[in-house]
Formats: C-alpha cells, structure tokens, sequence
C-alpha cells in the first residue's frame, strides 16, 4: 500500500493543481527527507535526538556559501555538504552514543542550540539574516524552480530513500539495527557491535537531513538560521512520532499531516478566537498528549495492523548452505575454567571457582539462589569482566574479550529472562543468530546486493528451527508465541551461531510439564547430534535427566563436581539446598 500510494504521487505534477498545493507537498517532500532519518535513528533504535535541525542547516549552508561565495554547481555542493556532514555527525556520535537515558537527548539539544547560534552570529554566513541570492537548481539545462520540477525531483528522492531503508530494514544489517532497542546484551551475544551500528545509523539520518536541507536552500532560495533551530529539530520529531516512529511509510504521513494541518489552524484558529497567535503550537501540544495516550505507535501503526501481513516468500530452499567452524572431537576440553573470581567492591560474588566442559557433554552448573551461578556464566559469555583467573575456549583464552568477539569464536548463549525481538517473525529472530556469518553490510542492503547471502542466512534459520521442533512457527511474530516455544526460539537463535559451546541459562524457568519434557528430548538430540552444553537450572529433575556431570556452587564458591548420582548422594549438597538440622 505504502508503495503504490508513493508512486502515484508523482503524478501530481501532471495533474491540474493549484501551484499552492505542488509547494505543500514539496515541504512534505523536504520534511520527509529528515523524517525518514528520524524513523532510522529513534523509531528502530531507540535514540532520541532534537538536534536533525542542525544537519539540515549545514546541508543548506554549505550549498547556500560555495555557490554565492565561490559560484559553484549547485550539483557540487552535495557532495561536500555530505562529507561535512558526515564528519560532524561522526564525532558528535562518538562522544554522544555512549551517554544513556535523558544525557542523549540533552546533548543532542545542546548541539543543535551551539549550531544555531554559531550560524545566527558568524560574518562569513551572514548572521541572522543568512545568505541571500541562491540560484534554483538545474537539470540538463532545464530549470527545476520551486514549481513542478522541483517537485518530481524531491519525490524522487523521498521515493528512493523510502525504498532504500525499507530493504535496508529486511537485511542482515536491519535485523540488527532491530535489535537495538531490545537493548545490548542479547545484539552483542550474537556477535553484533551495538555502537557501531548506534553510529551507522546516527550518520545516515544525518545525511538524510543534509539532503533534505541542500533541497530546501535551493527551494527557497535563501537561507538563515531560523529553520534549523531547537524549535525545528522538536517538529520534526513530532512530525516521526504523530506518523509512525517505527514506520517507513509513517514518516511521511507524519510530515503530510502536520504540513498540512499547521496550515489550516493558522487560518482557521484565528477566525474562531477572534485574535491572532501561535495557537496551532497549543492544538499541536494536545494532540501529541492525546496520541501518546491512545496511539502511541503512531498513525501508520493504526494503519498497518489493519492490513493483511504476507509471509516471506521461501526462495531460499535451494540456497548454499553457511561454511561451519570444524567440531571438537569427544573427550576433547571446550571449556577450562581455572580459579576464576569476581568482586563486586568488598562482596566476592565468586571465589576461585574452577572446573571443564568437554566436547558432546551436558555438564550442569548448579546450586541455591545467590551461588554466583548467573555470575559466573556472565564471566565465561563476556558480559561481565572478571576480578583474576582464566578462561580458556578451545585452548584460547578469552578472559579479556567483549562478548561479541567470545560468540564470533563459537560459544553462544541463551538468557534467563528471554531475550527476542517482538515484533520480528520466529524466522528472522532465528536468523539474528547468524549475524557474524554474514558479512553483508548497510550499502549492499540499501541496494538489494545482499539477496544471495540472505537465502543462505534464512535456510540456516529454518534449517535450526526444524532442529528444535519450531519449523511450523516460522512466519509468526515471535510476540505471540507461549513461553515453551520463546524458550525453544532463543535455543534455535544460539545454535545459527554455529556455536561450539552452547550456554542455557534456566532455560525451563516458567515452563510447564510438558514443555519441559519437549525442552529435555531437544537437548537431548543435540548431545546425540555432537553438541557441547552448559546448563544453569534451578529444576532439578531435568537437571538430573539430562547432565552427564554438575557442577555445585554455593555462596559462590565451588562445593563439589560429580555426576548426578554422586551428588544426589551428597550430604553436602542435601545441606546447602535443605540446610542442616541442629
């Protein structure tokens, strides 16, 4: 639908309409451009920025002082206000995407604010009054205007940027932009460099607002700060989130309703008050409260759950299949945990704990709540560093590295609270475990270069769901599914890893009888099939079911390692679950 109704916009300018409507809809055009860049950086990955407004105004003045100053090309301009903005963007993300909660938001008004008064008060760019006398733009020969030529050049370039962040978004690198908003722990368990792409995307929204801006100085000819202060950055962040912040196709409804509607109160208001005033701004401010409360998702959500959701075409049945990292052999050691310790301040959570995993074992890691368990898995996985002690994966130490370098060597790991995207299908939750395999990045994507690798990442995908019971599951969105079936989701995500080691983190919490039955029999078959686990579980009967040997843990310290057998025996182990009598 979003597709078609964009094609068909372009036919407004053969059609008879006022020249007033063709310059409305090209300030949608331009407010869409940035809009777009917004969806990208605060709809898919969760970053809130006031400061889009910025980049518009240097796109603008790069254009607006190398043609009036030097006389360029209009068409040279581009590439320099792109650069220019790509730097800047470059550095404000690499200070500013550290900073979490309300500090990215600030320093992002804060550098919108530092650039709207640089513009307001440097000589070379006319201060306040900004430059004047800009050409309109050209093409072979023919000048664009502000009429109808312009106007299919702008929607061309909204149409193609649409496009290309709507492929971007169904790719290997759009599932992880995806799982930014889930938070980091699960993107970097799967290998995924959360601030690398927190930067990536930062960078793209703010060429898509430099765009935006060289159009709007060659439109109106002019240019000077007051369309790129705060006030401008908070619209266009109204605009994204009145239309759908998580939507494409919502940014450009946002930016036609508002474009259109702040308009027709300008007019309207005035004649019902009886008094002129900015009265739209207060309309604005309670319809933003009224959507928050009631469609917070945004107009195009209200839009899309009404329409009918194909599933994904299966073109990837004959696809080649991922190269596969060669197997430890039986018996050889997978994981060699020596002495390991980690200290909270004065608290050791974890004291000199030690024991090995080999290869085609279950070993379980056991003990009382608070026996440093989740800790020491924290440790092995990367997610925590440890205070002294080694880590050895495959005769490799990996004591020291972050968590998405240990899961590109091959040790995966599930959470204890699930950890998946809601609003992806089972399938493409599945293939986010294949990140590091693939190797195509944003540009192939954009361009639908990636196509080739994306079979082999989705047959991988159905191929590890089929292996854990999930293959009639694969077009469902991974929010629908019952807690048994998230469980064995996030399992079928770890084994696309290719994983040498596989780490379950009480895998059977709130499941019921049956589905752990179901849980027991998949590892079960992955142990036949070759596969190394280790397990921290609270439910002892599946502990005792499935393990070859436990390990026992007690206010983290190591208590005793044997086979289940031998620690079902073990009065040691009976008095730190059932304490002692007196």
């Amino acid at each position: 639908m979003g597709l078609a109704a964009l094609a068909a916009i372009p036919l407004a300018a053969i059609l008879p309409l006022p020249d007033f409507w063709i310059t409305q809809l090209n300030y949608i055009g331009l407010y869409s451009l940035t809009c777009l860049g917004l969806v990208l950086l605060t709809g898919i990955a969760g970053l809130t920025s006031f400061g889009q407004a910025a980049f518009v105004g240097i796109g603008a003045y790069t254009t607006g002082w190398l043609t009036v100053n030097l006389g360029w090309s209009p068409w040279l301009t581009l590439p320099v206000g792109l650069a220019i903005t790509a730097a800047s963007a470059l550095v404000l993300a690499l200070v500013t995407l550290r900073m979490s909660g309300h500090y990215l938001p600030l320093a992002t008004i804060a550098w919108g604010l530092s650039l709207y008064y640089l513009m307001g008060n440097l000589d070379a760019l006319g201060k306040y009054d900004g430059i004047l006398g800009l050409k309109s733009l050209s093409l072979f020969g023919a000048d664009l205007g502000q009429g109808r030529g312009f106007f299919l050049l702008t929607w061309s370039l909204v149409a193609v940027m649409a496009v290309a962040l709507l492929h971007l978004l169904d790719s290997r690198a759009g599932r992880a932009m995806r799982s930014l908003k889930s938070g980091a722990l699960m993107a970097e368990s799967v290998g995924i460099s959360t601030f690398r792409y927190k930067v990536l995307i930062f960078v793209i929204a703010a060429l898509l607002a430099c765009l935006a801006g060289w159009l709007l100085a060659h439109f109106q000819r002019t240019v000077n700060p007051t369309a790129f202060g705060l006030k401008m950055g908070i619209e266009y962040l109204f605009m994204t989130v009145v239309g759908g912040v998580g939507h494409v196709w919502g940014a450009i409804a946002g930016a036609a309703l508002t474009r259109l509607l702040e308009d027709q109160l300008q007019v309207l208001l005035p004649r019902l008050i009886g008094t002129s005033g900015s009265y739209e701004v207060i309309v604005f401010g309670i319809a933003l409260v009224l959507m928050l409360k009631y469609q917070p998702d945004g107009l195009w959500d209200f839009v899309e759950r009404r329409l009918p959701r194909p599933p994904r075409r299966n073109d990837w049945a004959d696809a080649a299949a991922l190269a596969a990292q060669p197997r430890p052999a039986a018996g050889d050691p997978v994981l060699e945990v020596h002495q390991l310790r980690k200290e909270f301040g004065g608290l050791v959570a974890v004291n000199d704990v030690g024991f090995q995993v080999r290869a085609a074992e279950i070993v379980g890691l056991i003990g009382p709540n608070g026996a440093g368990k989740t800790t020491t898995f924290h440790m092995i996985s990367g997610v925590l560093p440890h205070t002294s002690g080694t880590v050895r994966f495959r005769g490799r130490p990996i004591g020291h590295l972050p968590s998405r370098q240990i899961a590109r060597l091959g040790l995966a790991r599930t959470f204890q609270h699930v950890k998946m995207i809601p609003d992806m299908t089972v399938l493409e939750n599945a293939a986010l475990g294949a990140h590091a395999r693939g190797g195509k990045g944003v540009l192939a994507a954009m361009a639908r270069l990636d196509r080739a690798e994306e079979r082999t990442l989705f047959r991988e995908a159905q191929r590890q769901l089929e292996r854990v019971g999930m293959g009639s599951h694969l077009h469902e969105l991974a929010g629908n599914l019952a807690m048994g079936q998230q469980r064995l989701l996030e399992i079928a995500r770890a084994l696309c890893a290719d994983p040498a080691l596989l780490l379950l983190d009480e895998p059977a919490a709130g499941l019921r009888h049956q589905e752990k039955r179901a849980l027991a029999q998949v590892l079960r078959q992955l142990q036949a099939e070759g596969m190394t686990i280790l397990l921290v579980e609270h439910d002892m009967d599946l502990v005792m079911e499935v393990c070859d040997r436990l390990v026992v843990m007690e206010f983290g310290t190591l208590l005793m390692e044997g086979t289940p057998r031998e620690v079902r025996q073990s009065p040691a182990v009976r008095a730190a679950y059932l304490g002692t009598e007196h």
